[in-house]
């Protein structure tokens, strides 16, 4: 299906105003494309079973997961965005699983397939992906489109410990995402970087510190936080299952953020403040409110806090790991 973006002033530097500002106000629209593609650590390639977090289904809209082809799940995706929202461009977003992990000539394929369909309407290409499965050639693929669309590449970061990384059965290690990045440097490609927060063993000050390392990349232009949420048919759902562990209540999230957001660079591009999957696989945290809600909730919280992004931001910090 795909996702509106909000607009109004924030405090914040927000996707929904920046999207209107650079395409003159028109609306824009995410369409999601999955391509069908898996990852190298469920497929034996590096281990099985994923991500302990992970299932693949829980970040699918069902409408979209029910489609076969490319071109019917982007055709049917325009249609409803433009019949319920208005919609007037949009963004195609290649977003389950990992949208790099093939050959570069099988990937161009789809992409040259997806953008190819209704092309005065399609402003971006946005493409999901793991840090370890990136090189040289699949960014000069991703670049070459960038003459015509806004190109950005979304890598899932996570967390910034490899310990938390090894825990959660990631695959790879917070150097591949660092290598990944720089790869991107002085390239067209936008990175836009992907958090997770709340695992149980990382502190509250561990957390914090994710902001330091995302400063320190200039080719980071976009950033999703989201908090940790426990669903069906993943390794971490059925261990909470059992013996449940403390995640964030709304409250708890709300004010993390309102700390987090400050230590961020000014110039950085929040595409999201939180996740939430479809409540017929969500465990846990479940609080009570639709997404609209919840990205109310936070934003008048935030105003009231008087956050403004940016005003802890030090230039000079960096961190090592």
């Amino acid at each position: 299906m795909g996702t509106p973006l909000d607009y109004g002033h924030k405090n914040y530097n927000h996707y929904g105003a920046y999207l209107k500002k650079k395409y003159d106000g028109q609306r824009v629209y995410k369409i999601i494309a999955d391509a069908g593609f898996t990852c190298p650590n469920r497929d034996g390639s590096k281990g099985y079973g994923g991500c302990t977090y992970c299932n693949v289904d829980s970040f699918t809209p069902e409408l979209s997961r029910k489609l076969p082809t490319i071109r019917e799940q982007i055709e049917q995706g325009m249609e409803r965005a433009f019949k319920n929202y208005r919609a007037e461009k949009f963004i195609i977003y290649f977003q389950p699983n990992t949208n790099t992990y093939a050959p570069t000539h099988y990937l161009k394929m789809l992409y040259d397939e997806a953008l190819s369909i209704n092309t005065d309407s399609i402003v971006g290409l946005s493409v999901g992906t793991r840090p370890d499965c990136i090189d040289f050639e699949k960014l000069a693929l991703l670049e070459s489109y960038s003459d015509r669309f806004d190109v950005d590449l979304e890598m899932g970061m996570e967390s910034i410990y490899d310990e938390t990384l090894l825990k959660i059965n990631r695959g790879c290690s917070h150097q591949e995402f660092v290598n990944a990045v720089q790869l991107a440097q002085n390239t067209k490609v936008d990175i836009c970087v992907h958090t997770i927060f709340g695992f149980p063993w990382e502190t509250h000050e561990m957390m914090l510190r994710y902001a330091d390392e995302i400063n320190r990349f200039p080719q980071i232009k976009f950033v999703k936080l989201h908090h940790l949420h426990i669903v069906k048919g993943s390794i971490m759902g059925t261990k909470y299952s059992r013996d449940p562990f403390k995640v964030f209540t709304i409250d708890e999230y709300t004010d993390f953020i309102a700390e987090f957001i400050p230590l961020l660079r000014p110039d950085i591009v929040l595409q999201r403040l939180f996740g939430l999957a479809d409540l017929d696989l969500l465990i846990a945290p479940n609080w009570g409110m639709k997404k609209s809600q919840i990205q109310s909730y936070i934003d008048k919280r935030l105003e009231e806090k008087g956050i403004v992004q940016g005003s802890n931001y030090q230039p000079a910090s960096s961190l090592l790991v």
